[in-house]
């Protein structure tokens, strides 16, 4: 009688386990991305994890629109759009609208491997050597010196040096008016300077607070005395005195069609994309 034979192996591992998943490993010494076990490991969509996993896999300044995304996975754009909102929402993907270089609106993406984490050394767009070109100046003769003080804003503060009392109090009752907007001692010397130009220039402490916490995105940068620094910088009144008007009631968007920038009450389309999806007018024939 013949022996009976068995293709499982003569003895398992002493130290494998008896049921689940058995790990075979390789050590990986190019190609490869470090993924902490919060985001492998994340309950609820696998899409938003498989999302997150091929963003930071990709290289600083790759494209990762809606567009591309959609090249890249077979999930439609709702899916792709959903997975980046939910990575937005719990910190692993930040939007920010900045000026650009010659004043153009842009959104600069940050994908971080750890919410909560801080980018090291990203430069910003009017850091550029692209920028700092547009800023210089024809070549050409150069003017004479004016007798005089020279017009213009002032000088930012010396190291160590205190700020204007009144600046201060400005923006230290900013946090009453809106708990997020809670300064630091640095950023308040750095955004004094600012402050105590408009009120150099007729406008009250009650209106300046009122222009910097007016229409305040649901969502605000980790840094607020950036946005703070935008609004005083954009809305500096005249010399005159005039009160700034308050800054638009909408907050900026993200098309999840075009990825252009617009204001809406909350995420969606733009009006082209949504015309563009509505199709041609019956009228128009």
């Amino acid at each position: 009688m013949a022996d009976t034979q068995s293709s499982a192996p003569l003895r398992a591992h002493a130290d494998a386990p008896a049921s689940g998943v058995i790990h075979v490993r390789t050590r990986h010494t190019a190609n490869f991305t470090v993924l902490s076990n919060r985001l492998a490991q994340r309950a609820g969509s696998a899409v938003t994890v498989g999302v997150a996993a091929y963003i930071l896999s990709l290289p600083d300044g790759a494209s990762i629109r809606i567009d591309a995304l959609c090249a890249h996975f077979k999930e439609g754009r709702a899916r792709i759009s959903a997975a980046l909102n939910e990575l937005e929402a719990e910190g692993w993907l930040e939007r920010r609208v900045e000026r650009g270089p010659g004043g153009r609106i842009v959104t600069r993406t940050f994908v971080y491997d750890a919410p909560g984490a801080t980018e090291r050394d990203v430069p910003r767009p009017a850091e550029a050597p692209a920028a700092r070109d547009v800023a210089e100046p024809e070549p050409g003769p150069a003017p004479k010196p004016e007798p005089g003080p020279k017009a213009g804003p002032k000088a930012g503060p010396k190291a160590g040096a205190a700020p204007d009392p009144r600046a201060a109090a400005v923006l230290g009752s900013l946090r009453h008016r809106d708990r997020r907007l809670v300064l630091s001692e640095r950023e308040t010397v750095a955004l004094a300077p600012a402050v105590e130009e408009w009120l150099d220039r007729g406008v009250g402490p009650q209106e300046i607070a009122e222009a910097l916490t007016s229409g305040l995105p649901d969502r605000i940068d980790r840094r607020p005395a950036r946005l703070l620094a935008y609004r005083l910088a954009a809305l500096r009144p005249p010399a005159s005195g005039a009160v700034p008007t308050a800054p638009h009631p909408m907050p900026f968007q993200d098309c999840d069609g075009c990825d252009r920038v617009f204001r809406a009450p909350r995420p969606g389309r733009c009006r082209d994309c949504r015309d563009s999806a509505a199709g041609p007018s019956p009228l128009a024939a």
